[in-house]
């Protein structure tokens, strides 16, 4: 059995700031000695799209730490928040969902959640069981709880509200819908990422208010995406998800830039906290060569969701598009379309061809490939999201990695 200490290290590993330290520090190691129950840590997720990438399972491995010591998992499914929206690092409102909406993806949720989450102990609920029952006299009674000058405080809030973009009441009870899901499931610890704080903070002085013992909060760094600027985010076409096929993930993987492989390594991977202290530093002081962790960091990304056998095949398919075909590793990214349907259209819009027709030919004299993969069907059809981060290439000379671009007027535009 591990000892408090060894948990704490553990723990604590990857988090960015703990509040108040001390007292959670203290909850843990009383539950280790037995001395107090397992605790209750909450992690609550808004079901806004139907996949999980490698983003959202730094928190959930978080979560998963804690069940490893026997502490028991609350994942909380916002089926009722996503339909509000949380405005957390926002600069505009979010779009509104409906409830089928919601549901569709809670679905697709649920089933990649568990690829990362231990059966036991787990609890699972859907905030609207409670929230959507709220009377008009509960919603004024939780809304008391905070001022507008406490809501303005938000750093995302007063940008919008210096720059005169628009701030709907729904977004203000955000924090305090979510602050309430802790009364309701009696947290001992909340988890986030780190543009929850405020969120998190909230949830402790509405349980303060509710005669609880207020909740630890844990935040996380955002994990960088492929491009290693923004949030890894769908929309932003960076992500690595975790149901992807294992030649795209290793692939992917092998993407990530230099000065964030060890954060990766720390954060969405089983790697030992120490070891990943151990390659930093060598990484550090040139004894490890970047290439080396980097294929490490795919081997290990693909075993965790699919396993070692097809991580070992994913390199060695990896090896042979990559280097039998003489892929350039400095292949321009270029965004294209969400809504294209065909390959020559792709091409296209890819700047791989002149038109429609060009593309057509090539195909039919086999010199297109994507990821070396050689293409024989112009008729067939193509989904732009499953081929982000792919390599296209025409003849023996031109290249291009697929990017996504959500504005539908550039489709229209392209045409094919």
């Amino acid at each position: 059995m591990s000892t408090p200490a060894e948990q704490l290290r553990v723990l604590l590993d990857g988090v960015e700031e703990v509040v108040p330290a001390e007292e959670f520090e203290r909850a843990v190691t009383e539950a280790a000695r037995g001395d107090r129950p397992p605790l209750r840590v909450k992690f609550g997720m808004d079901p806004t799209s139907p996949d999980v990438h490698l983003g959202h399972t730094v928190v959930l491995r978080k979560l998963r730490d804690f069940q490893r010591f026997g502490h028991t998992a609350v994942l909380i499914v916002g089926g009722f928040t996503a339909q509000v929206g949380d405005p957390s690092g926002r600069s505009t409102a979010r779009p509104r969902l409906t409830p089928q909406e919601v549901a569709d993806n809670a679905a697709t949720y649920l089933e990649q959640v568990r690829r990362v989450l231990l059966p036991e102990p787990l609890e699972v609920v859907d905030n609207a069981d409670w929230l959507g029952s709220l009377a008009m006299a509960d919603v004024l009674r939780l809304a008391s709880q905070a001022t507008v000058a406490q809501m303005l405080e938000r750093s995302d809030f007063a940008a919008r509200y210096a720059d005169g973009r628009p701030i709907a009441v729904s977004e203000l009870l955000y924090p305090l819908l979510q602050g309430h899901d802790s009364v309701e499931v009696r947290a001992d610890v909340e988890l986030g990422g780190t543009d929850q704080t405020f969120n998190l903070l909230v949830g402790r002085d509405l349980q303060g208010a509710a005669g609880q013992a207020p909740q630890s909060i844990l935040t996380l760094p955002l994990l960088e995406g492929l491009d290693g600027s923004e949030k890894m985010s769908k929309t932003a076409g960076n992500t690595i998800g975790v149901t992807d096929e294992p030649a795209e993930q290793f692939g992917r993987a092998m993407r990530v830039r230099d000065e964030l492989m060890t954060k990766y390594l720390r954060l969405v991977t089983d790697v030992h906290p120490d070891e990943v202290d151990r390659i930093a530093a060598g990484l550090e002081r040139g004894d490890l060569h970047p290439a080396q962790v980097k294929r490490r960091l795919a081997r290990e990304i693909v075993t965790l969701y699919h396993d070692a056998a097809a991580a070992e095949a994913a390199e060695e398919r990896f090896d042979r598009q990559f280097k039998e075909h003489r892929i350039p590793e400095d292949v321009p990214e270029v965004a294209v379309p969400a809504d294209l349907d065909s390959l020559p259209a792709l091409l296209r819009a890819t700047g791989l061809t002149s038109s429609g027709s060009e593309g057509r030919r090539m195909i039919a004299q086999g010199a297109v490939r994507i990821d070396g993969e050689r293409q024989h069907d112009a008729d067939a059809g193509i989904d732009v999201r499953a081929l982000v981060g792919s390599v296209v290439q025409v003849g023996r000379r031109r290249f291009a990695r697929v990017a996504l671009d959500d504005d539908p007027a550039s489709a229209r535009a392209q045409g094919s």
